[in-house]
């Protein structure tokens, strides 16, 4: 067992402001903090990795929601994967990898039931929250929820994200057909040569709908929802009879200052007795370890690509964050502390 006796500082980011619309880098502010001494059954971690998410908005806002606001004038939080430094807990040593929800920060201390521990020799860590961690684990949990199937026709908003391009490579290997909207001609490119997708468009190129019955004729079976805004309207219209629509993200409404009017062809659902689920990773924790078994297999032979927008530095993690409402990643975005 280590004891670090010097103190520890650490760098956090701060929630300083409340954001309207579109957050910009005045909502936050960069502090320095100093940890105290460990006490008996506690764990001293450094984050390597951090993680900024879509999700993080909603989260700014002020009042209830799906999960916590942040508080104003305290450090955030958000997925984290580090290395133990020092640790005063039985079954914790120094090296273990572990992650966390406690980003946004370069150190910090918890306990063990605070922690996750994963393979250290995994390369790179990041992996564990992208492909191997939340973001993936919705993509499963996703097709999970709808049933999907060998021969189902998939279509997936936002695919060149975290969550998207996921869903879409386990979707192609159950034997569907997968069809990805993105923002840029690159993305397109990623989606079809790296990810598999059979078509990919780039919705900024033209209306979504003529494309996506361009790439899907006799339309889908499912529809994952990333995006909401048109393209859900387009992926009503698309979705055939007793089609499922797995109702992940609205990222095309995270920041807007009032509520917009939904699609207008919702009859469809009744029309065409559509299925539709809101999906919570968090419901799915029970089987966190089947998912890491699973597609944790996938991803160390090889079959599942794992792409990464890597900015360093947490005095870089606003822009990061900010960059996400931009388009700027390919695949997940992470911040590297190292």
């Amino acid at each position: 067992m280590l004891t670090i006796q010097s103190p520890i500082t650490s760098k956090e980011i701060r929630l300083t402001s409340r954001p309207v619309g579109v957050p910009t880098a005045a909502n936050f502010t960069l502090a320095v903090t100093e940890l105290p001494p460990l006490n008996p059954g506690e764990v001293l971690v450094r984050n390597l990795f951090m993680s900024v998410d879509p999700y993080m908005r909603g989260r700014m806002n002020e009042g209830k929601s799906y999960v916590p606001p942040f508080e104003l004038g305290k450090v955030m939080d958000g997925g984290a994967v580090g290395e133990v430094l020092d640790s005063r807990a039985d079954g914790v040593v120094v090296g273990d990898a572990v992650v966390s929800n406690r980003g946004w920060r370069e150190c910090f201390i918890a306990t063990p039931a605070e922690l996750h521990p994963v393979n250290n020799t995994m390369r790179p860590l990041s992996v564990y929250l992208g492909a191997l961690g939340m973001p993936g684990m919705t993509a499963w949990a996703g097709l999970q929820l709808a049933d999907v199937k060998s021969g189902d026709v998939l279509f997936i908003s936002g695919a060149a994200g975290a969550v998207g391009n996921v869903a879409g490579q386990l979707a192609k290997r159950k034997g569907c057909t997968v069809i990805g909207s993105a923002g840029s001609p690159e993305k397109v490119r990623f989606l079809l040569t790296e990810c598999g997708f059979d078509h990919a468009f780039n919705y900024n190129a033209g209306p979504m709908l003529p494309q996506l019955n361009l790439a899907a004729p006799d339309g889908i079976d499912v529809y994952f929802d990333n995006v909401g805004g048109p393209a859900l309207e387009a992926a009503l219209s698309a979705l055939r009879l007793h089609g499922r629509i797995i109702a992940c993200g609205g990222v095309s409404a995270y920041n807007e200052t009032k509520p917009q009017p939904g699609p207008s062809n919702l009859f469809n659902i009744t029309a065409k007795r559509l299925t539709m689920k809101g999906l919570m990773v968090s419901d799915w924790m029970n089987r966190q370890a089947e998912f890491e078994h699973e597609v944790g297999d996938e991803f160390q032979s090889g079959r599942l690509k794992s792409r990464e927008t890597v900015v360093p530095g947490i005095h870089q993690a606003v822009a990061a964050f900010l960059g996400l409402f931009d388009g700027d990643n390919i695949g997940k975005m992470v911040v590297s502390l190292a």
